[in-house]
């Protein structure tokens, strides 16, 4: 696995609190997402860093590996030493549990946001995965027939169902989603594969970073399955629901999700 050379992520700064925080978003998002949630975390100060291909970082090449240039993006919003709260949201969740698994002594916490680190899901309940494919089959016949904006609608509706009809969404958003949905399939051979080995042995079950494992009411199955299933793995987890929230809390729900956090903050 080789990152993107000389990719330097567009890293944003929220909040102006005590704590310093990464926080990673989900795909077709960008770092500044984090706003609502750092409101209502006013203790935090949030490095959130654009994925490629998002917000104001450079495109993904589609040559290098797209899971590794995210995971060696995070770390450099890291600061240069100290412990940090770990925040991450969907793709951004699954970037983190890496971390967490291979530099757990930068870790103060961990917050993982509907991971979709589906590897484990994929163990524990494969039902649940092949209900979540077939979902998310007219995403996939979109991005094989070449069509970015059709796949980045399809995405966009699979994983927020409460969302504005395409047509609504501004231009300049639904640009911004096409730019970056290519992206999607250059990240499956970590999260339904496992190809960083977090389902051995010695990685999650050996992680214990207080953990808080966070997702909506309405989750999709696969997405509690993956939940449940980390919970299992990891001795230092717990679990939370945000109320009437689906796959977007951070973003829908900022100061209930903000709330299930605190928590894991006063204990950490």
């Amino acid at each position: 696995m080789t990152a993107q050379k000389g990719f330097v992520p567009h890293i944003t700064t929220i909040g102006t609190g005590d704590r310093p925080a990464v926080a990673l978003h989900c795909t077709m998002a960008f770092g500044g997402a984090w706003k609502g949630l750092s409101a209502a975390l006013p203790q935090l100060s949030i490095s959130a860093p654009d994925m490629p291909s998002h917000g104001r970082s450079p495109d993904w090449d589609e040559q290098s590996d797209f899971t590794r240039t995210v995971y060696e993006g995070a770390l450099a919003a890291f600061p240069q030493s100290g412990q940090v709260d770990v925040i991450g949201h969907s793709f951004g969740a699954a970037t983190a549990l890496h971390l967490a698994v291979t530099h757990p002594t930068r870790l103060r916490s961990l917050t993982v946001i509907e991971p979709v680190f589906f590897a484990v899901a994929r163990e524990d309940h494969p039902e649940a995965i092949e209900a979540y494919d077939a979902v998310a089959q007219p995403f996939q016949a979109a991005l094989q027939a070449g069509d970015r904006e059709a796949a980045a609608r399809e995405f966009n509706r699979q994983w927020t169902s409460d969302a504005p009809d395409w047509e609504d969404l501004p231009e300049r958003s639904r640009a911004a989603m096409a730019r970056a949905v290519h992206v999607v399939p250059g990240s499956r051979a970590y999260l339904y594969d496992d190809d960083a080995g977090l389902l051995a042995p010695d990685a999650l079950p050996a992680c214990t970073v207080p953990t808080l494992i966070i997702r909506g009411e309405h989750a999709h199955p696969a997405i509690i399955a993956t939940n449940d299933g980390l919970a299992a793995r990891m001795p230092n987890a717990s679990q939370a629901v945000v109320a009437g929230a689906g796959h977007m809390a951070p973003i829908t729900h900022p100061v209930a999700t903000a709330a299930a956090i605190l928590p894991l903050l006063e204990r950490s």
